[in-house]
């Protein structure tokens, strides 16, 4: 068979996207003959093994070949970014058939032959562009490397007029010169600086700059003896540039009641006293509010003082209310919450209803009162106990009438019935 171009080009490669799984075959596009050592594959610059039966994922299985296209499986899951899947062919350098000088000449397998040697031309043109080569408009040029005891240790270079390979400094003279750059970048940005003082030493600049820095010796001496304080300041430079706005912060947590200082942060004056934010916003309230604000703080959440005294807005009523009275006024006689009312309320029904209990039993007394005790009329129906008569006695509204007798002290019922017989 002949080989089209575009199938004898022995390098493809895939992207499989990241977290993507692909178990299907990568088409190899170009022509290779045994899978097992034409095939070359590589995910992510690391390359996979054949293997003809494997399931493991990490190898790779062929199927076509014997002088056409195939395909490659193996498993990729795409790593961050995306993976790289690169399939070349590489078909090793050998010679499998004898033609014989005489006799029938086998077509089939001087056109195998000739496929596997052009093959082999496309891979070496494969690996020779992808190598270190002069162009095709360059002059000749001898890039043969020096003598392995020429190169050791240096690095390459090619001369500054042949162009011609050699060795170049030593690997040890580049470190050092990478580890001073930062020092070679300073000096190129004082260069001006150099120049100047290159000046005041041959005279081209005027000398009195040098007679000037001779008058301001002390002040040098004094920038020499505080370079502790100065080291200091260069520390803490941050936290001097942020002074201010450090101090115009602490100042709004001490006083600003206009609004929150930073991120529903507020002052503590507007904790204390009030402020925008703090005031009559939900789940918030100053200290003078929960302590004295007559109306809610808090949705129905009131202060110290309304729950103590206020009680016009506290439906369970204030403490000053259950002591003395309902209502605005603290009126007595005005239930105070649920037809319940108010410690003095209840004093009072409790006094008025002894009042009147002891209008009508006056207690013990040693004579017949004329007034109550109160020193009022006695009532009709009033009644005391006579302590000389050992009787309680009513009053009819015009008399008092004995209506008990104390009998302790009088004769058993035997006693008077022995008195009467012997009478």
């Amino acid at each position: 068979m002949t080989i089209a171009l575009s199938a004898n080009t022995p390098r493809i490669s895939y992207t499989v996207a990241q977290g993507v799984t692909r178990t299907t075959p990568f088409d190899t596009d170009f022509v290779f003959f045994t899978g097992s050592t034409d095939i070359n594959v590589f995910v992510d610059g690391v390359a996979r093994t054949f293997d003809a039966s494997t399931s493991n994922t990490t190898l790779f299985t062929v199927s076509g070949g014997s002088g056409s296209t195939g395909s490659v499986t193996t498993t990729v899951t795409g790593a961050t970014g995306g993976s790289t899947v690169l399939i070349t062919r590489s078909v090793p350098l050998s010679r499998t058939t004898d033609f014989p000088s005489s006799g029938a000449f086998e077509i089939s397998k001087l056109n195998t032959e000739l496929d596997t040697v052009l093959t082999l031309i496309a891979d070496a043109d494969d690996e020779n562009s992808r190598a270190l080569r002069l162009k095709d408009s360059d002059v000749a040029v001898d890039l043969t490397l020096p003598l392995k005891a020429d190169r050791v240790g240096t690095v390459l270079g090619f001369n500054a007029t042949t162009g011609a390979a050699e060795a170049g400094p030593t690997i040890a003279n580049v470190s050092a010169l990478s580890a001073i750059t930062g020092n070679i970048n300073t000096l190129g940005g004082i260069s001006a600086d150099i120049t100047t003082l290159a000046h005041i030493e041959d005279g081209t600049t005027a000398s009195n700059a040098i007679q000037t820095v001779a008058t301001n010796a002390n002040a040098v001496v004094t920038v020499s003896q505080n370079t502790t304080n100065m080291t200091n300041i260069t520390n803490n430079l941050s936290a001097v540039q942020n002074a201010s706005a450090n101090a115009t912060l602490a100042e709004n947590y001490a006083v600003k009641v206009d609004g929150a200082v930073e991120s529903s942060k507020y002052s503590s004056k507007a904790w204390a006293i009030g402020g925008t934010g703090v005031t009559d916003t939900a789940g918030s309230g100053s200290a003078k509010s929960w302590a004295v604000e007559a109306d809610a703080v808090d949705g129905s959440e009131h202060s110290a003082k309304s729950y103590a005294i206020s009680g016009s807005a506290i439906s369970a009523g204030s403490a000053k209310q259950w002591a003395l009275g309902g209502g605005s006024g603290f009126t007595t006689s005005t239930a105070v919450s649920g037809g319940l009312y108010s410690a003095k309320y209840y004093a009072e029904l409790a006094a008025s209803s002894f009042d009147s209990f002891d209008d009508k039993y006056l207690g013990s007394k040693s004579s017949d009162p004329s007034t109550d005790n109160d020193g009022n009329a006695l009532a009709t129906g009033a009644i005391f106990y006579h302590t000389g008569s050992s009787a309680l006695k009513v009053w009819t509204g015009s008399a008092w009438n004995t209506v008990a007798v104390d009998t302790s002290s009088f004769a058993t019922n035997g006693f008077s019935v022995a008195m009467a017989i012997a009478l």
